[in-house]
């Protein structure tokens, strides 16, 4: 249904074709951008699960190790042995742009590249199950942030879709509707305006003609 408010001339209708010309170049790169991004997203997700069950499986294999340890070591040793770590680790994050949408990217250093560091201890008085302990946590720090990084990007594309979505919906179910209703409107209007001056033109011409050559018609 047309605006009532709308002007029915050339001028609005010349307008209202360059917006709807312009609205449906904008849906069709909406709807790439959203399937773009849907086909970004389902990699990720697949990603995302596949670091998943990597930590999982990482933090399960430190956890039964760390349950050894404590079972075969007295509580004040384990304690004294973690108590001052040796190895200190620096976090860096950055942003990664995925279709308009800004992904966070962290990167980590150590302090020293020496792999033994992560021991904060001697390895007289501790069992080896805490050394598995210490190195199956230290294997699997960088997929836990490779995973929180996943995650959060995952986040973020599913809202930048679902915004996405509105604004496809929006130009395709209200905008170019209500814009081709419009012009089809107007150009009815000016149609019928126009039928209408041809009218007024040809009974003003048999008039002159009807005075001119001095006749009347019964």
């Amino acid at each position: 249904m047309a605006s009532k408010q709308i002007t029915p001339t050339r001028m609005e209708l010349t307008r209202l074709k360059k917006k709807l010309a312009t609205a449906t170049r904008g849906h069709k790169l909406l709807k790439d951008k959203r399937d773009e991004l849907m086909r970004q997203f389902l990699d990720k997700v697949r990603e995302n699960k596949a670091l998943r069950e990597r930590v999982e499986a990482g933090i399960q294999a430190a956890n039964k190790n760390f349950l050894l340890a404590r079972a075969g070591m007295q509580d004040q040793v384990l304690n004294t042995a973690m108590l001052a770590p040796k190895q200190r680790v620096s976090l860096e994050s950055s942003v990664e742009n995925v279709m308009s949408v800004e992904i966070p990217t962290f990167d980590f250093k150590t302090r020293s590249p020496d792999q033994n560091d992560i021991f904060s201890y001697g390895f007289a008085f501790t069992s080896s199950d805490l050394d598995g302990a210490v190195k199956s946590l230290a294997d699997i720090f960088p997929d836990m942030l490779k995973l929180a990084e996943c995650e959060k990007g995952c986040q973020l594309m599913a809202i930048e879709i679902e915004k996405t979505r509105r604004r496809v919906n929006a130009l395709e179910h209200v905008m170019i509707p209500e814009l081709q209703a419009n012009i089809k409107y107007i150009s009815m209007k000016l149609d019928e305006n126009e039928r209408s001056t041809q009218i007024r033109l040809m009974k003003v011409k048999d008039m002159v003609l009807k005075e001119a050559h001095h006749y009347d018609t019964f």
